[in-house]
């Protein structure tokens, strides 16, 4: 069984101001696209930017065999959403934004402007998949390309990209901590027995802070002594997948030519120790061939395929 996380950059249908200009240029995206889900074989597949509901219809007529679909409800003001591409049926257990009680709006620009909610919902399902019931969340969290006011992706001095970027930085260290409560939730306690993962865009690497809100009790991280040592973390813990991903696919992105892991997949106890394989890209094609992107999303409109590669894990 593969279970999987997959940025899809801008999938939109032509004609709007974030999609592909002309129905050709949607086709050789959803080509591109369907191909490698194809060769993939998920059995779940989480999706990020989401641009319009019927593109991903669109897409997944483009697959073989029967598909569900799930998507969340909370789209950001460019009508990106998450969701779940299933060769099993989905039941949705939550699909929320808000942050959680305790947790206080955070600043968001200059004029002091806050916000309280997720930028972009976070999305739950069960599956009954061969293994057994999965729970499995999928996100994407704040962006680390800056925009500025008026739209911008540069800015007038540094002042004014330092500020941005730890407005940045608020919103998407809330966002960890919302995700992190929803897999409280998932996990229950219970992450002994239970088959949970947490998966999907977080726009930063394994180490950077963010990533870390989401792991839960520190130690027993993969590939120290004490992974193989039961302790009471367990129980609620998550564990990145990354240090089973071959050192030479450990990408998703390129970024201004630098190669980045900022797609993770994070599982549960119970689910950690029946990983088989994990990976970046297609299974048999060795390290990802991406574009390397800038500050300015806009760039790559039209382009077929996806500037992230699929993330994934083979579970026995």
């Amino acid at each position: 069984m593969l279970v999987g996380t997959w940025n899809l950059e801008n999938l939109y249908r032509p004609g709007g101001p974030f999609g592909p200009e002309d129905k050709a240029a949607y086709e050789a995206k959803l080509a591109a696209l369907a191909a490698v889900i194809t060769e993939l074989d998920p059995t779940l597949l989480g999706v990020q930017e989401v641009g319009e509901p019927e593109a991903l219809q669109d897409l997944t007529e483009m697959l073989h065999g029967d598909w569900s679909v799930a998507l969340s409800r909370h789209p950001d003001p460019r009508g990106i959403r998450v969701g779940f591409l299933s060769r099993t049926p989905l039941r949705v257990l939550s699909d929320t934004n808000g942050f959680p009680a305790k947790l206080r709006p955070v600043q968001s620009d200059d004029d002091g402007a806050t916000v309280g909610q997720a930028g972009r919902g976070f999305l739950a399902v069960e599956a009954d998949t061969e293994i057994g019931p999965l729970r499995v969340a999928v996100t994407h969290l704040k962006s680390k390309l800056l925009t500025y006011p008026g739209k911008r992706f540069q800015p007038h001095d540094e002042g004014e990209r330092a500020r941005y970027g730890a407005y940045a930085l608020y919103r998407r260290a809330a966002e960890a901590t919302t995700l992190r409560a929803l897999a409280d939730e998932l996990l229950a306690g219970e992450g002994r027995e239970r088959d949970v993962a947490v998966l999907g865009d977080l726009n930063d690497e394994v180490q950077a802070a963010t990533t870390q809100i989401l792991v839960g009790p520190p130690g027993s991280e993969i590939g120290t002594g004490g992974f193989q040592t039961p302790d009471r973390g367990d129980a609620v813990r998550l564990w990145n997948v990354a240090p089973l991903i071959p050192a030479e696919q450990r990408y998703s992105r390129i970024n201004f030519g630098r190669r980045e892991l900022i797609d993770h997949v994070l599982v549960s106890h119970r689910l950690v120790h029946r990983i088989t394989k994990a990976g970046t890209g297609l299974p048999d094609d060795g390290a990802p061939r991406l574009p390397s992107v800038g500050p300015d999303p806009a760039e790559r409109r039209g382009e077929p395929g996806s500037d992230h590669a699929p993330v994934w894990v083979r579970v026995g």
